[in-house]
């Protein structure tokens, strides 16, 4: 059984030469992924975050902490690694131009050789649109802007020269009626998460909208974070998400340490499927 592990470093909190030399140690380690987030202010994730998203609820305290630009932390991930892929979980649309946003992501994978994965979600963090001046809107002008833009990203990604050099997969995290849609139609990878009971509804749903627009749903990569301390341990067997459909899991660390205890761990569990 295959199994992918990435590691999504929280830009926050903590300095840059400290995260540079834990995506260097993660690497070395053997992860697969390595992601950033995309916020302009530092956040504090709520225990009960992954329950309460999964209701359309907003999520999570910011806080005035350190705090690094997403798509430049890939660039620099792109340029001092050597095997990882390189990604986000995931950028707001709202936050580029999508052709801009299509053409950041085509530069780092040429700065990775070939190895970016471009990470897209509607956003939801009323903090970061007020501090830089973006309309937040409702959840619902969000996701249709979402629908009107990836399209765009795709064709734009057809545009440049030179072109990305690898297949530059979409991941998409949505769990809205409306972001699942676009993600069953466009995405080659599809984040979602929380407790386990949740990740089964919507995956169904999921699975819906993949018959609905023609989709062979085994072409979608399914990818979710690892998180189980959130929902008070439960769910911490990684052995459930493969038996969920889901092979890619997603550790999350964030600064001033970034530790990386839990990622030895999820490591150590995929080498014991191999024994």
């Amino acid at each position: 059984m295959s199994i992918t592990v990435g590691l999504q470093l929280a830009p926050q909190f903590g300095d840059m030469k400290d995260m540079r030399q834990t995506w260097m140690e993660a690497e070395a380690l053997g992860v697969d992924v390595l992601y950033s987030s995309d916020h302009f202010n530092a956040m504090v994730l709520d225990e009960d975050q992954a329950n309460r998203t999964t209701k359309g609820e907003e999520y999570g305290k910011i806080t005035r902490g350190k705090n690094f630009e997403g798509t430049t932390v890939q660039a620099a991930m792109a340029a001092t690694t050597t095997r990882t892929k390189i990604g986000a979980i995931v950028h707001a649309n709202s936050y580029r131009n999508p052709n801009l946003m299509a053409d950041i992501a085509r530069t780092i994978d040429h700065t990775s050789g070939g190895r970016s994965i471009l990470g897209m979600g509607t956003g939801y963090l009323k903090e970061d649109y007020d501090d830089y001046g973006y309309p937040f809107g409702t959840q619902k002008e969000r996701s249709l802007a979402f629908a009107r833009d990836i399209p765009i990203i795709k064709a734009r990604l057809k545009k440049p020269n030179p072109p990305p050099m690898g297949k530059l997969p979409l991941l998409i995290a949505s769990m809205g009626e409306i972001g699942m849609r676009v993600a069953a139609q466009y995405a080659d990878m599809w984040h979602v998460y929380g407790p386990s009971e949740k990740i089964r509804e919507k995956k169904e749903a999921f699975l819906g909208y993949c018959k609905e627009v023609g989709r062979n749903p085994d072409e979608i990569e399914l990818v979710t974070y690892y998180f189980p301390q959130m929902m008070g341990g439960k769910d911490a067997d990684p052995n459930l998400y493969p038996e969920l459909g889901i092979r890619h899991i997603v550790v999350v660390t964030q600064g001033p340490t970034w530790d990386l205890g839990q990622l030895r761990e999820i490591l150590a569990w995929r080498k014991s499927l191999t024994v």
